[in-house]
């Protein structure tokens, strides 16, 4: 019973530890800062026991920052649900329709990916967020959503108050100077005295976290409406990439094959309360979902099963002829390089001279590629793969008549 204690405690301060991160740290600041500001301004503006609207006022801007900050760790703490450890489908003929994940050692469920940030397989997996510092997925999809759309909804509020307060404030000191050079003190009776001064600091502080509000309110705003627009369509991140790869697949090899996405129900409101419900807990244990009548289970990692064999395929090799220290933003690699670095985070990978890559996808400035590894690496389940400078590697010539790269016939010879 005590080694059962001491890992509850254990995994208990892991999760705490996800605090201990720059997007939590960061997003907690935002929130501390604009609620802070928002209540002291709101008792300079609007006291509260003076009206019924002062009161209203008040209440509403603690019970955004209660909601915000419970949805906000809700989305933390109770995480995306992750797949068993070494996980099998019952029915063994169903690992033919399956990836098999090399570090969690079993298969990935339907709509599971592996992240490598949590390392391990996340059920329904949209993305990794670092303002969580953890996946969005099944079981935190509702609570990270809300979390959306309530933040700016407060930082609309805060942002009135901030605005009201520095209009008032500078409102009635304006009219002040104006009536003392006028000779008039009638206007001096008629103005307010705050309970707290609102001084030069005061206004800059309130400024300050204006800007961030009216930040907060366009940049999570806009995730939200992606998000929202995802949902409405039972789908994720991921697998909107992935139908638009079956899209082009299709059209490439003029299959005349019809993709239909198998987990789009068909109503917005059938897909939403997939997602949302009233207890909070989603529907479903995260590894069998309902489908789409001329779909089944297994319709999507079929295809992305095609797509693997389909990018095998299209991979090109690639020798390495200069170093590269996996840096975000190399200097020493070209201005372009330098400035145009992929905006995703996706690691890079460093390469030595004369390594060998298949790439699979780049832009005019990076690739993105698997590293060729030796044997043990490979039966490890060793995997390196990740962005690098396009001038790092020039690509190996092959002969059609023997499968060999010019390269390697020269050595030979």
């Amino acid at each position: 019973m005590n080694i059962l204690s001491a890992i509850i405690v254990f995994e208990n301060l892991h999760e705490v530890r996800r605090l201990c991160h720059w997007g939590p740290i960061i997003a907690l600041t935002v929130i501390a800062v604009c609620s802070s500001m928002a209540i002291l301004d709101s008792i300079i503006w609007y006291w509260p026991l003076d009206t019924t609207g002062g009161s209203i006022n008040f209440i509403m801007l603690i019970n955004w920052t209660v909601l915000i900050l419970y949805n906000y760790f809700n989305a933390m703490f109770v995480g995306p649900g992750y797949i068993p450890l070494g996980w099998k489908p019952e029915n063994q003929q169903d690992t033919m329709y399956l990836q098999f994940c090399r570090v969690c050692q079993g298969y990935k469920a339907p709509r599971s990916h592996h992240c490598r940030k949590c390392n391990r397989c996340v059920m329904k997996m949209d993305h990794h967020c670092p303002w969580i510092n953890n996946c969005c997925g099944h079981l935190n999809h509702a609570y990270f959503t809300t979390f959306l759309l309530l933040a700016p909804l407060g930082c609309m509020h805060a942002a009135f108050i901030f605005i009201m307060t520095m209009y008032t404030q500078l409102y009635d000191r304006i009219s002040f100077g104006w009536s003392s050079v006028k000779i008039d003190m009638s206007a001096a009776r008629r103005i307010h005295h705050p309970i707290m001064p609102f001084s030069v600091a005061s206004f800059a502080a309130t400024l300050f976290a204006l800007g961030l509000a009216l930040g907060t309110t366009i940049a999570v705003g806009m995730l939200f409406f992606i998000q929202i627009k995802v949902i409405m369509r039972n789908k994720t991140s991921i697998e909107i990439w992935i139908e638009e790869k079956a899209k082009d697949r299709i059209q490439y090899y003029q299959t005349g094959e019809e993709f239909i996405f198998p987990y789009d129900l068909g109503s917005r409101w059938e897909n939403f309360k997939q997602v949302f419900t009233w207890s909070g807990t989603p529907e479903g244990d995260g590894i069998e979902w309902p489908v789409n009548e001329k779909c089944h289970q297994h319709t999507l990692t079929i295809e992305q099963l095609k797509q693997k064999a389909d990018k095998r395929v299209r991979s090109v090799q690639y020798r390495v002829v200069e170093d590269y220290n996996g840096a975000c933003c190399p200097l020493r690699k070209g201005f372009n390089t330098f400035l145009r670095t992929p905006c995703t985070e996706e690691p890079r990978i460093q390469l030595s001279k004369g390594e060998t890559i298949f790439a699979t996808r780049g832009t005019k400035w990076w690739m993105y590629g698997d590293k060729v590894l030796d044997e043990e690496q490979t039966k490890a389940g060793v995997r390196v793969r990740g962005w690098f400078p396009r001038r790092c590697v020039e690509k190996c010539l092959y002969d059609s008549a023997n499968n060999t790269s010019a390269g390697e016939e020269k050595k030979d010879k």
